[in-house]
């Protein structure tokens, strides 16, 4: 039941004794530093090479991922990764951007800005963005120049998008203004209207949406944002629901960034890493971050030559790593494979769905995408979240959106078994109906004060 390991574990620095030594160095090593930045001390623990890997060992064993457990993170779609994606980064790690070996690379990236533009339904592509963050702020700088000069500075966003879609607008230097969701949970269709006009740039949305829910009016928002000269942004973070049965292009966006760390199969979490390729229309395509990847005589090249381009938006062409994998995944899964993750995704979603309805509240009664919200009310989704951790599973998403009070997000991916599905719902049902205890007490860090911790946070370990 239990799947992390309980160690009184002390940071490497208190495991150190003075004289340990974990391998040797040459001093000649040094020889090139000059002396006067050269230091004769050094504040690094001292240790044995087995005090090191056990060390870390024992720290791996505290971790929980999802090669150990379900990792249902709503709209983080924390899917499984396969292994053989691993092996073929591995073929380019040894590979230096400015080598003249950098053909393959070069080819990589180009066939995958392809595959984006397909998936996507747009024209043209950059892969420079390193998160879904920074996909929205590289979209939102292409709305700025493309609109400059016209005096639209609004840009619109619905109550159940993720934080960073105003973040990313305000960045931009955009006034953000909300739209409210009707009582299905959808975008208000009078509120928009009432909300959209000459100083619009640009509405963000997510489709489906953060409750998962497919915004059905997508065409009559469409025809409400373009013939109010506004654009309509695309974000990708909710892809895995739709992936191969319907593009954004399609739906009316004019920009779409893609997470290729979620929808695409990179190991993520705890801050990266990341890739969040930004596609667009053919009239945005010349505001598109430099350099773009280009082909011609089967050689491929880096193109520096447009002049309305935003600039760059990351060191050399992007996260590489992530690039690879992306495209390792998509060419290995092919067009039904990709079909077939919206599929499982949204079975296995709506089959927690309508076991936990029974025993949860369930706000806004339809038929859900790769993921749904139930509300834990009376009880704390805090608590329960907490709890879950304590039978060995990740908890879900809590309190967000923030439009559904004690919000547990609930996204299973296509990677759980009907089992793991089961048994994450049984779990789900037992918390709430004991007695409410201290959580969590069967980790390897119990419960803590989480207000103090806000409040007076430890940053360092000095």
């Amino acid at each position: 039941m239990y799947r992390q390991a309980r160690y009184d574990e002390p940071l490497v620095k208190d495991l150190g004794r003075k004289g340990r030594i974990g391998c040797a160095v040459d001093e000649d090593v040094s020889a090139d530093i000059p002396k006067n930045i050269k230091r004769k001390e050094f504040e690094f623990p001292e240790l044995s090479e087995i005090e090191v890997v056990r060390h870390y060992t024992r720290l791996s064993q505290m971790n929980f991922g999802v090669d150990t457990g379900m990792y249902p993170l709503g709209s983080c779609t924390m899917k499984y990764n396969p292994k053989v994606n691993e092996e073929v980064v591995r073929m380019f790690s040894d590979v230096h951007p400015y080598s003249s070996e950098a053909q393959g690379c070069l080819e990589l990236m180009y066939r995958l800005e392809k595959a984006l533009c397909d998936i996507g339904g747009v024209d043209a592509v950059t892969l420079q963005p390193p998160a879904g963050a920074a996909g929205e702020f590289t979209g939102m700088c292409i709305v700025r120049a493309y609109l400059q000069g016209s005096g639209r500075n609004e840009v619109l966003v619905p109550d159940s998008a993720h934080g960073t879609n105003p973040a990313s607008a305000a960045m931009a230097g955009f006034k953000v203004v909300e739209i409210p969701s009707n009582s299905e949970g959808c975008v208000d269709i009078n509120a928009l209207k009432a909300a959209i006009s000459d100083r619009t740039a640009c509405f963000m949305m997510t489709n489906p949406n953060t409750l998962g829910i497919f915004e059905s009016q997508i065409e009559e928002i469409t025809s409400i944002v373009h013939e109010a000269g506004a654009l309509l942004y695309y974000d990708g973070a909710n892809l895995n629901g739709i992936i191969g049965k319907v593009k954004p292009g399609d739906m009316g966006f004019d920009i779409v960034h893609f997470n290729l760390h979620k929808t695409f199969s990179t190991p993520h979490g705890s801050g990266g890493p990341g890739a969040g390729p930004v596609g667009v229309k053919s009239f945005l395509e010349e505001y598109l971050p430099v350099p773009r990847v280009r082909e011609k005589n089967g050689r491929y090249y880096l193109d520096y030559s447009s002049k309305k381009s935003i600039g760059k938006v990351h060191e050399f062409y992007g996260n590489f790593g992530v690039l690879v994998r992306a495209f390792s995944y998509i060419t290995l899964m092919g067009k039904d494979g990709l079909e077939k993750v919206a599929e499982l995704s949204t079975l296995n979603a709506n089959y927690m769905k309508e076991k936990l309805k029974q025993h949860y509240k369930l706000p806004y009664e339809d038929l859900r995408k790769h993921e749904f919200v139930i509300s834990a009310e009376p009880k704390s989704a805090n608590h329960i979240a907490k709890r879950l951790l304590d039978y060995g599973l990740h908890a879900p998403t809590v309190y967000f959106p923030t439009i559904v009070k004690e919000a547990l997000m609930i996204e299973p991916t296509e990677s759980e078994t009907k089992e793991a599905l089961d048994y994450y719902v049984s779990v789900l049902v037992e918390i709430l109906n004991e007695e409410e205890r201290e959580a969590p007490s069967n980790t390897s860090v119990r419960a803590v004060d989480a207000v103090e911790a806000t409040k007076k946070p430890v940053i360092t370990w000095r």
